[in-house]
């Protein structure tokens, strides 16, 4: 179990500066903040993944929210797509609440970790693919770190999934050529030391929720797979 490592890493993902763009973006939204939140002390800084160390599966999404995770420091807590991917994550076994709104709440999460390929609020939601690419060495730094244990991910959206595709792939597992294409409900079976099944899933945004594109039943039964997948007790 990577836990000393893990936690270094994450303590060194949180002190990262390496995008002007995103430094700005994140310390101004701390700064000014939403009304709703006005009482808030923003975290305002990259924010880490969130999980147990020894996780079997991991949960890929795109960069935290500026009023979500740069708000409370914790991936998918205090927006509506935390909401529903954390009430998902309850409803198949995975977490101990079904809600997550702050760092102290005390969620844990059982057999599954949280994380993103660019660990800082975006502009518009949208990270520019320089962002993403600065962002990777981190990404690959936590799949080496998890990798003793780690047997299936479920990828967020294309933009996650075209991030973590080289991610994959710099950390040791064996990506097919040509890389295969995103899809809801896809699944890829990477080989390496240790064998890996990546599924893909719609982003849980609130376009694809409230549009019905992605409803909490599709949700549920690509995390349901993974973590069967995974050898986790679902």
């Amino acid at each position: 179990m990577n836990t000393s490592g893990l936690a270094q890493l994450d303590r060194r993902v949180a002190d990262c500066r390496a995008c002007p763009r995103l430094v700005a973006w994140r310390e101004e939204v701390a700064r000014t903040k939403r009304a709703a939140f006005a009482d808030w002390t923003y975290w305002g800084r990259p924010v880490p993944g969130f999980g147990p160390p020894d996780a079997r599966l991991l949960v890929i999404g795109l960069a935290p929210a500026a009023h979500g995770g740069n708000r409370t420091g914790r991936m998918f807590t205090g927006d509506r797509s935390g909401d529903v991917l954390y009430q998902a994550l309850y409803d198949v076994g995975l977490a101990s609440q079904p809600t997550s709104e702050s760092a102290d709440d005390g969620l844990e999460l059982y057999g599954v970790r949280v994380t993103s390929p660019v660990h800082c609020a975006p502009p518009a939601n949208k990270p520019t693919p320089g962002e993403r690419d600065t962002c990777r060495p981190w990404l690959v730094q936590e799949l080496r770190l998890l990798r003793p244990t780690l047997r299936a991910a479920v990828v967020l959206g294309a933009f996650g999934w075209q991030a973590a595709l080289p991610a994959f792939a710099e950390a040791g597992w064996n990506v097919p050529r040509p890389r295969p294409a995103f899809a809801h409900g896809t699944r890829v079976a990477l080989d390496g030391p240790d064998d890996l099944d990546l599924f893909g899933c719609f982003h849980v945004s609130q376009r694809n929720t409230f549009t019905g594109r992605l409803t909490p039943e599709m949700l549920r039964e690509v995390l349901h797979t993974a973590a069967q997948t995974a050898g986790l007790s679902v």
